[in-house]
């Protein structure tokens, strides 16, 4: 797949370099090309790095990794996306979010073009990422929106990143209780002092 991702921090950097192993076309969208977070994981990674209505265009799905705060003005800068998937990781965490909306994905909905839009890869830490194996076993991913094709595409990218299943949460819908979700794992994490070596995975009897 042909991937822009927008946001080059600890989530976007990770998932950029995992999914340029797994021989995807990665390009980095920053305002600053000469001068962003993920510099180094872009010169690991062999990951292209220009601006974000270059990699916007040429690009099939949209990694959304930005604070929810820049939620609205990131959609707004993406161009043109009819067509294209936006995977959307972003949370929305002590009420700082975009202004008007109760999730990121609702505010990526309301102002650009594609409906394509799933909320994915926001509901665990950059290093479970980074490293998704505990042990003999690799934890899950999840996903939540009403197109089937952005979840045909999240799941992909979610295997292709290491994750050993990708559950379908629900419809748009549920774009909340994902958010939800992710900070049930922050909690636990920061608040509670269980550490970001911690991880969810479904079992079944």
């Amino acid at each position: 797949m042909k991937i822009a991702i927008i946001g080059s921090g600890n989530v976007g950097s990770a998932l950029a370099e995992k999914w340029s192993a797994a021989g995807h076309a990665v390009a980095f969208g920053t305002r600053e090309p000469s001068n962003f977070k993920g510099k180094a994981a872009a010169e690991r990674g062999g990951i292209a790095v220009t601006t974000i209505a270059a990699a916007v265009a040429s690009a099939e799905v949209i990694l959304l990794a930005t604070p929810a705060t820049a939620a609205i003005d990131v959609a707004k800068s993406l161009g043109d996306t009819t067509g294209k998937v936006i995977i959307d990781a972003m949370n929305i965490v002590g009420g700082r979010g975009p202004e008007g909306f109760r999730s990121t994905a609702a505010a990526i909905l309301a102002h650009t073009q594609t409906r394509d839009v799933v909320k994915c890869f926001n509901t665990t830490g950059f290093n479970n990422m980074q490293n998704t194996v505990y042990g003999a076993e690799r934890i899950d991913m999840f996903m939540a929106g009403d197109s089937k094709g952005a979840k045909e595409r999240a799941k992909q990218l979610a295997l292709d990143a290491g994750f050993a299943e990708c559950y379908d949460v629900g419809g748009n819908d549920k774009f909340e209780l994902m958010e939800q979700f992710a900070f049930f794992w922050i909690n636990l994490a920061m608040m509670q002092g269980q550490g970001r070596d911690i991880a969810f995975k479904l079992l079944r009897r």
